[in-house]
């Protein structure tokens, strides 16, 4: 049950239900490492939705690429519910600050009032966000070198699906994270349903490389499958949005995740 949890245990579930069943397949010594970059994540992708101003929003940031640079420089920590746990596992050495350094500047897109420019800039964007959290993850738990590189690769299609999954629920804030290039920001805040052909040929496109970033994770050690994990949602998630369908979370993808972790392969 969620009030069994831990608090920081409980935060990740509630506010990242994805990432945190992926977790609790992660070896039990590494799983509050796990949660406290899970609640990290969501901090940093709540500095847009939080503030104000994009200002606003890069400040939030920066306090948080800040309270990184504390703990790698054996400052104190921040009082914080998320920043205390952070500190811990990077001065554990089991976050790397060079990792969390990078997923703090690739959110800096979401704060860009003309919103992500180019389809090269969102492919950029994903890698740095959602790939960067796999990075992260990755490394937490083992895996190294070429292991590194497709799990940013994996990451970036769960950060693709769930983009395309969240583009009503950002025009209704007034946002849009489709590439500028596709369809302006504008036309997508306007009316969402106008961004259909485009969600249905992205998720295609991401669907496509599917096969061969996972022949890149065969060589992952069984440890790490927790930060592979989130390769499984977004195939299903793609395959429905390719098929011009929803992508609401359902139970079949629950199930999908749990066999795949207790197969140990994605």
């Amino acid at each position: 049950m969620a009030t069994d949890l831990p608090p920081l245990a409980a935060l990740a579930r509630a506010e990242d239900p994805d990432r945190f069943l992926c977790a609790l397949f992660a070896p039990a010594p590494k799983r509050d490492a796990l949660f406290a970059l899970i609640a990290f994540n969501h901090e940093l992708a709540r500095a847009r939705v939080a503030a104000k101003t994009p200002l606003i929003a890069l400040m939030r940031i920066q306090w948080w690429r800040d309270a990184v640079a504390d703990a790698a420089a054996g400052k104190p920590p921040r009082r914080h519910e998320v920043a205390e746990p952070l500190h811990a596992a990077i001065a554990a050495g089991l976050l790397d600050p060079a990792d969390l350094a990078a997923m703090a500047d690739a959110r800096e897109a979401e704060a860009e009032e003309e919103g992500i420019p180019s389809r090269a800039a969102f492919a950029a964007y994903l890698r740095g966000t959602a790939g960067g959290f796999a990075v992260a993850a990755g490394r937490l738990l083992g895996a190294a070198g070429p292991d590194l590189a497709a799990l940013q690769r994996a990451g970036a299609l769960y950060g693709l699906a769930g983009v395309l999954r969240s583009t009503e629920a950002l025009a209704r804030q007034g946002r849009s994270l489709l590439p500028a290039d596709a369809m302006a920001p504008e036309q997508v805040v306007a009316d969402p349903a106008d961004a259909a052909p485009l969600l249905r040929d992205l998720a295609a496109e991401g669907l496509a490389t599917l096969p061969e970033v996972r022949a890149t994770l065969r060589s992952l050690p069984r440890a790490a499958i927790a930060a592979a994990l989130p390769l499984v949602l977004a195939r299903r998630d793609l395959a429905r949005l390719a098929a011009g369908g929803g992508a609401e979370r359902r139970l079949a993808d629950r199930f999908a995740v749990t066999l795949a972790g207790l197969r140990g392969r994605v």
